[in-house]
């Protein structure tokens, strides 16, 4: 019975030990003390950049020595009359080849020469200098925070800024999609990424990362650092005379690649190229990114991981920079940005078509909150943004290198990057053809192999969470051949295809843009042969929608897009149903193999399309959103609508319904609004079709044929509704910002709104806004409001409805820094012109209570009261009886905006160009005009849900086993719809993973059961010796083991 005890207690003990060890914190640098007694914080890593003063880089043509370069510059400048400038010395290992770029300095008082250094032949481009800075800042955290975790978010300036409560586990930090509950468990056991995602099958098969390059562009690492074994260059591009890591990002990064012991990567034996970009001071410059890019390329580098990014897609010499590193064959993997929940904050390199971009998730298959969500914006306003992120992978608490030792956890897509790039890394190393393997076929093998998540849109998974072994069955059975993203085009599969299923098409409406990507494989250029064909199924009402194409002339480097109209067929404008057909596209590319013949590969695919078409809705449930006049940053300077966000001063989501105005849309759409976008000018929509015009937050001037034909519009019928914001000329000179595009302090083009030019759409109807910015709570309706950096109403008609509030000028506490509080501010206003049948007009001065950006209080309420009013004529009760209804304003002693003197809206303005005097408006351009495809009908039936895994052409899974020494591990098989991504393993283990928690619990079951045997056997031996025996008789010891025994259940 002792004896048993204590092996009893033995087991308790070890677990007891197990489960202290596998909490117990580990060591990190970042940390100021031990776990004891930590408070608990949060890494923050901010993003900034600024031009440097006076210096300018010079892009090539081509590569030149360092003579040439010299020459050129010399040559360019002579004309100039520019002669006190010099070539700054670049002293890096780049330095020693032929380059594409020199860096100048030219002194004060000369700048306006540079520009012509572009008209010399070998110059293609003349850009600022940019110094970037990134900030590690530790912030007290939620106390429920673990010791052991960190959480790392990154910001640019420009981008949107995460508030700290946000990077709290307590206050919904995680987007849950209802997978798992128990995430407090999970939290307390450290997870070792590169296990989770079974990159352990590949190293009990060989494969390691062995003579695989990878670039890691952070901030350096240390030269012994004793979890890497494989560092085969580490490279210098800063001003400071070191190697090593100040900050330990670059070092967690590079664990999560490469580490060999504790917190181990996922290719240890690839071959570690560090590249040092970023002082100890957490300052770079563009030229040291382009020196290092050119040096990555010399030394054939296979995959490089940049986990910084940003919101200017427009920034020339970096993006080209980009492209010219994919062309030549490097795999770039990179974050899409911590600018979530927002939609519309991908960063730039990763919104590239041939960059991989990476979101994150947790380990319960949760998208990240701070995970930034597509689409892409540049595409803007006349086209629809591409679907991104390309993947998502694990990004909160994820497990690499110590600066100095040990294991780290931290968060962010800054993580989730490198976790991919490890992948990647290990994937290249498996593959026996590497001629294979290029940025196209690894992002082809990866989104087609990824796990679909239950619940989450593809702007915010893009294909879904990175699935390791399967992407190696695929690429070691890929041939080249092209492929689209996505594969599939169903306006009917809800949530995934959002926001293209949440509102059915039909006859009259704007077609449905669906930009596609096309990724090819089988070479870095192609094209597309003759044109797409669309092929309706009969069968399936395919000939209800007619279908248009627009494509890249050039797929370069390794890819294109394809954008696809769709538009319902005048005889279905009374008809309901499901129409299906597909689109297929050939790819043409040069064959490597006979480049002198000049032969060509060829690769055809095939793009199923599936919509929902209804009878047209009536005109009142019709709203039509103007996208025309909406311009954002990059490229101009267009501030922020609060002037709350000193922090956040640039517009760059887009202003669209689907990106920060999506609460908005969603709510529309629930209420049984109809909302459609315009992306071209007023005078190319029929308004006879439409209930109401929406325009949020415009700051695009208007051309004189858009005002004449509104003005006739809304007298036959058509109702408008337009929210402002402020716009100030003395506020817009104190908020004036440094640009990063050009080398000089300079005003907004616009306010918050660009009221002169709405004040001259209205002006027709004896309506106008002021220039007064007035911010404040107040009551209407029974319903909280916040004013927000809105205008007022100057001017509106005298049979007009008015309602006033009690507000704060906020543009005399931004000029003189004093409180004033104005009584009877007008800020909403409702009219209903006089000509019979005409529409209603409604005016409010703040589109902050609409916009996702940096709302605090919605006035959806309120726009469902609006719509009711323009489109049947009630007004709400609650304004027209409202006790702060007034007397329409006169305008009398109202002061109107002008237009800033000198400003440059005419750089980036579609309406406006450049004149002697005052900017005039262009030339009214031509309505877009869709060549309908020509169907080619077939007589086929088209499968009843099209999702399922992509299929890439000529590859047979089973040709590619997996080892067989695990086989408790479960198969990789696909999925059907809705189900989730998770793996059945039985016994009660955690779905979804198969793991290192997974793997830590078999010793313990296994050494707990050797336990209990082992006390079996114990018992039944002491047992048998109790027996009694004939010559002599037994103490009581064995009498009280044998009452023991026999007190035990049968089934024990």
């Amino acid at each position: 019975m002792r004896f048993a005890n204590f092996w009893l207690q033995l087991v308790v003990i070890f677990l007891c030990l197990k489960k202290h060890q596998s909490t117990k914190p580990a060591n990190s640098s970042y940390e100021p003390g031990t776990c004891g007694g930590c408070s608990h914080l949060t890494l923050k890593v901010e993003f900034s950049s600024k031009v440097v003063e006076n210096e300018y880089i010079v892009a090539f043509n081509g590569y030149f020595s360092a003579t040439a370069r010299s020459k050129f510059i010399s040559t360019a400048l002579k004309s100039t009359g520019i002669e006190d400038w010099r070539i700054l010395p670049r002293n890096n290992p780049a330095s020693n080849y032929p380059s594409d770029f020199e860096l100048i300095e030219i002194k004060s008082g000369q700048e306006d020469g540079v520009l012509t250094l572009e008209n010399h032949p070998n110059i293609k481009r003349v850009t600022p200098q940019k110094q970037v800075f990134r900030s590690l800042k530790f912030v007290d955290s939620d106390p429920l925070t673990p010791c052991n975790e960190t959480k790392w978010s990154q910001k640019w300036q420009s981008s949107r800024p995460l508030r700290r409560t946000s990077l709290s586990l307590g206050s919904g930090f995680w987007h849950a999609t209802g997978r798992h509950s128990s995430r407090r468990l999970l939290r307390a056991i450290p997870r070792q990424v590169a296990q989770t995602l079974q990159a352990d099958v590949l190293w009990q098969l060989g494969y390691t990362g062995s003579n695989v390059k990878v670039a890691v562009f952070d901030t350096g690492l240390s030269e012994k650092h004793p979890h890497f074994k494989n560092v085969k260059e580490r490279t210098n591009w800063t001003n400071e005379k070191t190697l090593d890591d100040g900050l330990g990002h670059g070092t967690f990064v590079a664990g999560v690649i490469a580490s060999m012991r504790e917190c181990q990567g996922f290719a240890p034996d690839s071959e570690l190229h560090i590249y040092r970009v970023f002082t100890n001071n957490q300052v770079s410059y563009t030229s040291w990114f382009l020196d290092a890019f050119n040096y990555a390329i010399l030394k054939k580098i296979d995959v490089l991981n940049l986990s910084i990014g940003g919101p200017d897609f427009m920034d020339h010499p970096f993006v080209d920079k980009v492209w010219e590193l994919t062309a030549n064959n490097v795999i770039m993997v990179s974050a899409i940005g911590n600018d979530g929940p927002l939609y519309g904050t991908l960063n730039n390199p990763a919104d590239q078509m041939d960059v991989i971009g990476v979101g994150g998730i947790d380990f319960e298959d949760n998208i990240a909150r701070f995970s930034s969500r597509g689409m892409t914006t540049w595409e803007l306003p006349g086209g629809y943004g591409r679907m991104k992120p390309d993947i998502v992978t694990y990004g909160s608490g994820v497990r690499g290198s110590g600066m100095k030792g040990g294991c780290r956890s931290l968060s962010g897509t800054s993580v989730a990057s490198p976790v991919v790039a490890g992948a990647v890394t290990l994937l290249v190393s498996t593959v026996q053809k590497r001629e294979m393997v290029n940025p196209a076929s690894m992002k082809q093998a990866l989104i087609a192999s990824a796990r679909r998540l239950p619940g989450v849109n593809m702007f915010e998974q893009g294909h879904g969470k990175l699935d390791l072994l399967r992407a190696y069955q695929i690429l070691n059975s890929y041939k080249p051949q092209a492929s689209l993203s996505p594969s599939y085009v169903d306006l009917t599969e809800c949530p995934y295809m959002w926001p293209y299923c949440s509102q059915p098409i039909y006859y009259g409406g704007m077609p449905t843009i669906v930009n596609i990507t096309i990724l090819n494989g089988m070479g870095v250029t192609g094209r597309i042969v003759d044109k797409p064909d669309w092929q309706p199924y009969l069968p399936h009402n395919g000939d209800n929608i007619e279908v248009a194409f627009s494509y890249s002339s050039v797929l370069w480097p390794w890819s294109g897009y394809l954008a696809i109209s769709i538009s319902v067929a005048k005889k279905a404008a009374s008809w309901e149903g499901i129409a299906q057909g597909h689109v297929m596209i050939t790819i043409a590319s040069p064959d490597e193999s006979e480049l002198k013949n000049g032969a060509e590969q060829f690769s055809t695919v095939k793009l199923p399309i599936k919509v929902k078409i209804i009878p047209t809705p009536p005109r009142s449930k019709r709203v039509l959103w103007d996208q025309y006049h909406n311009l954002r940053y990059p490229p101009g300077y267009f501030p922020r609508d609060n002037l709350r966000m000193k922090n956040d001063p640039l517009d760059w989501n887009g202003d669209h319904v689907h990106t920060n105005f999506r609460d908005m849309y969603q709510h529309l759409r629930s209420m049984g609004y109809f909302v459609e976008v315009l992306g071209s000018p007023f005078t190319c929509f029929d308004a006879s079709q439409y209930g109401t015009l929406l325009m949020v937050d415009s700051e695009e001037e208007f051309f004189p044929e858009e005002i004449s034909k509104l003005r006739r519009d809304v007298g036959n019928g058509l109702s408008l509704i337009v929210f402002s914001d402020w716009y100030n000329t003395s506020v817009m000179r104190k908020v004036k910002f440094y640009d990063e595009n050009t080398r000089q302090w300079w005003m907004p083009d616009t306010g918050g709104a660009n009221i002169p030019a709405l004040n001259d759409l209205l002006s027709v109807w004896s309506m106008a806004f002021s220039d007064g910015i007035y911010e404040g709570d107040f009551t209407m309706a029974n319903h909280d409001m916040y004013y927000a950096s809105g205008c007022s109403i100057a001017k509106f008609p005298e049979d007009g409805a008015v309602i006033s509030h009690t507000l704060k000028d906020q543009g005399i506490e931004v000029l003189k820094q004093e409180t004033i509080m104005v009584e009877n501010v007008p800020v909403l206003g409702l009219y209903q012109t006089p000509s019979e049948g005409g529409g209603r007009i409604v005016l409010y001065g703040d589109s902050n209570c609409l916009d996702d950006s940096h709302r605090q209080k919605d006035c959806f309420w309120m726009l469902d009261s609006l719509l009711q009013y323009t489109a049947y004529g009630v007004m709400p009760p609650s304004l027209s009886h409202s006790e702060n209804r007034q007397r329409p304003p006169s305008g009398l002693g109202v002061l109107q905006p002008e237009r800033m003197e000198g400003n440059h809206l005419h750089r980036y303005s579609k309406v406006l160009e450049a004149h002697l005097g005052d900017p005039k408006p262009r030339p009214l351009p031509a309505c877009p005009h869709l060549s309908w495809a020509k169907p080619l009908p077939l007589n086929e039936t088209a499968p009843s849900n099209l999702w399922k895994h992509q299929k890439l052409l000529s590859i047979d899974l089973d040709k590619v086993a997996l080892p067989n020494f695990r086989q408790n591990r479960p198969q990789v098989r696909p999925l059907s719809p809705g189900e989730s991504g998770a793996w059945d393993i039985p016994g009660g283990i955690m779905p979804g993973r198969y793991n290192q928690e997974v793997g830590q619990t078999i010793p313990v079951f296994a050494f707990l059961g050797a336990m209990v045997v082992l006390a079996f056997f114990v018992v039944q031996i002491n047992k048998a010796k109790s027996k009694p025996k004939r010559r002599k008789p037994r103490v009581k010891r064995p009498t009280l083991i044998q009452s023991f025994h026999q007190t035990k259940t049968p089934s024990v």
